[in-house]
């Protein structure tokens, strides 16, 4: 199986996802999954058949990183 940005997010199977920014917005949340390969797969948990982003274990923590430096600050303001 290739595995690709956009594809669809149950190819990745059922096990394995996680809720790790859930909050109180009634279970409308981001989930990750860490892929064999090292890569980390994204969706959304009210879509789980919806498209999977498929991003680098750089790239995540990049993103990490700059959220915790207040970096996506513009996003909640």
């Amino acid at each position: 199986m290739e595995i690709r940005n956009g594809m669809p997010a149950n190819a990745l199977g059922t096990e394995g996802w996680h809720k790790p920014w859930s909050g109180p917005n009634g279970g409308s949340c981001v989930e990750a999954k860490k892929l064999s390969d090292g890569h980390i797969a994204v969706r959304q948990s009210t879509d789980p058949d919806g498209p999977a982003l498929i991003y680098t274990k750089a790239e995540i923590k990049a993103f990490i990183q700059g959220a915790r430096a207040g970096e996506a600050d513009f996003l909640v303001h």
